[in-house]
């Protein structure tokens, strides 16, 4: 696979950790990683009782990009390079976005291209105050795939994506939380803990809910990227509104509103 890079599953009960490792590289993605990535989140779309995946890098770093050192094998050729954009890039990221189960990302370090298309696809994004974000493609010498581009710009803004990819700014962690994209900026030695407390009160809270919520979110998306194309609103919302309810009868549902009632703890089975 070129660099000894791969994508790490592994899981602790509830709690589903998904490693970006290639640390020779900064954990920059190989084509093969973009592939795991894809098998990775499809088999987390099976997992019983999964309630919530960390998406992390390995040894200080998020992610860096993309593996440069592959790029002459593939990028000069337009078919080679759409596939690799369409099929193996495209692949990862729609399989993280396709996800019912919420993902929290723990950024530290650098997080560049790549690894702001995949912190993008998370649900929730906590950094370290030393971590970087940008994707300073341009000095490359090649844009951003459209579907990654539309991708960012939806996370972290038209205007930061734009600043990122027609002036190859590197912005800060303080920054990108005061543009929307973190939800927090936690001490580096704070960091790892509140994470984890982060997981496991996902994890305890009901797990059918947050799959309604995210189809909810994915409906939404694809309404506002057929508004932003100018092409006729397809009725997104409808589509899923039509299942919606269904959850009117269910165990979970039933034992939220049981324990509310009876002022105690809610125990949700999912």
């Amino acid at each position: 696979m070129g660099a000894a890079g791969h994508i790490r599953f592994a899981r602790e009960g509830a709690v589903g950790r998904v490693t970006v490792a290639n640390p020779l590289r900064r954990n920059a993605m190989t084509r093969a990683m973009w592939r795991e990535l894809r098998a990775v989140f499809e088999q987390v779309a099976h997992e019983a009782g999964l309630r919530v995946v960390v998406v992390s890098g390995e040894g200080g770093h998020f992610c860096a990009g993309g593996d440069i050192s592959e790029y002459p094998s593939f990028r000069f050729a337009e078919d080679s390079l759409r596939a690799f954009h369409e099929d193996d890039v495209w692949g990862g990221l729609s399989a993280m976005l396709a996800c019912d189960v919420p993902l929290v990302a723990h950024i530290e370090g650098v997080c560049m291209g790549a690894g702001v298309e995949m912190a993008s696809c998370c649900d929730v994004r906590l950094a370290a105050p030393g971590a970087t974000f940008g994707a300073p493609i341009a000095k490359l010498g090649f844009p951003m795939a459209p579907r990654e581009a539309a991708l960012v710009a939806r996370a972290a803004g038209e205007l930061t994506a734009r600043e990122m990819l027609l002036a190859a700014a590197v912005l800060d962690a303080a920054e990108m939380k005061a543009r929307g994209f973190l939800n927090r900026v936690l001490p580096a030695a704070e960091l790892a803990a509140e994470v984890e407390a982060l997981a496991h009160r996902i994890a305890a809270l009901a797990p059918e809910a947050a799959r309604l919520n995210k189809q909810t979110f994915r409906a939404l998306n694809g309404l506002k990227a057929s508004a932003n194309a100018g092409d006729d609103a397809p009725d997104c919302i409808a589509t899923v509104a039509a299942d919606a309810y269904r959850y009117a009868d269910s165990p979970e549902h039933h034992e939220g509103i049981a324990a509310f009632l009876e002022k105690r703890a809610a125990h949700f089975r999912g």
